[in-house]
């Protein structure tokens, strides 16, 4: 009888931890980024291991923080702070008030049963309708915090839980809450339809302006199909094509736009009377052709200059998502929009005729055939640095799990 060798391909398990200064407690989380659904958003669940005597009688607690910078750190004068940092939920972890009534997610069963007896869970949630994670890029001059919206989970230890003070037993874990695009992407078209006419002139020049689709995703071409028909006695010298990022934040009430995809072409003009164009464009709005441009936005938090991260660090925030029913506008934090801009040049006296169409930017929904073929790409693309990471992982094939320390994400966090 030949025999038959069967292979088990074992997947293991990424959990992020973090020690305080002293050594003495550990924390450790399944992952870094948390999605919000509109209806509901992830929980944060964790595990908090303590070293045997050494609390003796104190407690552990922990606490979800969010810190929203609207304002440059360096100009902060006489008292004025330009950020705000809440306190969006607090728990007693060790020892937990609430041990009996506590329901463990998968990971954290996993977690204590390998950590022991001194791992301790716990579980906090995002309030409804809190922002997404965004940081804005600093300018190569600026050295403070950036702005943005940031999320943390903080654990120190204390008689009380007004007792911070203890900085070699406190410490600090970044985390990110994200939104993705839905299961699928719908069929709609967006479009616009405008026009231009002259003074002392007869006839207009018409514009219509085609996507072919509504949702793209990070790193895909944006193509808009262009038609141009004129019916004036004017000419078009160029036409530019700009994908534009639309900001407004909304602690100052403040909104800014960035071009962070442009092209300018006159082939096919000039388009004089009576003639018309169609044409259909391409560009692709990425972080990395925007490394030095100050304020665009980001998706997630970063500590370190765009220009010193490789491509595929970081990306270019995100659409704000909303529920059925609400408008984005009425969003806290920085809402995020995106829409293709194009703009006939007319000439001197003639001016310009533009128009702008909306659009989505998302990563692809997790678990979905876009994102695993997304996923498949950047792996293929960092394949040496997957080397460099896996090397600092501590793996324990018994149970599967892979710890990887907070303090050698690619970006550097120092929190």
């Amino acid at each position: 009888m030949i025999p038959i060798l069967f292979l088990v391909f074992v997947v293991a398990v990424k959990v992020f931890k973090k020690t305080t200064p002293n050594g003495k407690v550990t924390v450790y989380l399944g992952k870094r980024d948390f999605v919000d659904h509109l209806d509901t958003v992830d929980p944060i669940d964790g595990v908090v291991v303590v070293e045997s005597d050494y609390l003796k009688g104190r407690k552990v607690y922990g606490q979800l923080t969010t810190t929203y910078r609207y304002g440059r750190e360096e100009d902060e004068v006489m008292g004025v702070k330009f950020s705000k940092e809440m306190c969006l939920a607090k728990a007693q972890i060790v020892p937990s008030k609430d041990k009996q009534s506590q329901q463990l997610t998968p990971m954290q069963e996993k977690l204590i049963k390998k950590l022991g007896p001194n791992a301790y869970p716990f579980t906090f949630h995002f309030p409804a309708a809190s922002p997404s994670s965004v940081t804005l890029q600093a300018g190569e001059d600026e050295s403070g915090k950036p702005l943005g919206v940031e999320y943390a989970i903080k654990t120190y230890v204390g008689e009380s839980s007004e007792d911070k003070n203890h900085k070699r037993s406190s410490l600090t874990l970044t985390i990110k809450k994200l939104q993705y695009a839905p299961p699928s992407r719908v069929n709609r078209l967006p479009s616009s339809l405008v026009s231009k006419g002259f003074t002392f002139s007869q006839g207009k020049i018409n514009l219509e302006v085609t996507l072919d689709k509504e949702i793209y995703y990070h790193g895909e071409k944006v193509i808009p199909n262009i038609i141009i028909t004129n019916n004036s006695r004017k000419s078009v010298k160029n036409i530019k094509v700009f994908v534009v990022q639309h900001c407004e934040v909304t602690m100052v009430n403040a909104q800014f736009s960035k071009h962070v995809a442009s092209l300018e072409t006159r082939e096919g003009c000039p388009i004089t009377p009576g003639a018309s164009l169609t044409k259909s464009f391409y560009l692709v709005p990425l972080a990395a052709s925007n490394k030095d441009r100050r304020g665009i936005a980001l998706d997630g938090h970063l500590k370190v200059q765009l220009s010193q991260l490789t491509d595929e660090d970081v990306n270019l925030a995100s659409s704000t998502m909303v529920a059925e029913g609400k408008a984005p506008s009425e969003n806290m934090g920085i809402v995020i929009s995106y829409s293709v801009r194009v703009v006939l040049n007319c000439g001197t006296l003639g001016g310009e005729l533009q128009t702008d169409v909306p659009f989505k930017l998302l990563h692809p929904a997790p678990g979905s055939e876009e994102c695993e073929k997304a996923a498949a790409n950047k792996k293929a693309k960092s394949i040496e640095r997957s080397r460099y990471e896996n090397s600092c992982y501590t793996n324990d094939d018994d149970d599967n799990i892979v710890f990887e320390d907070f303090s050698r994400l690619r970006t550097q966090e120092a929190a």
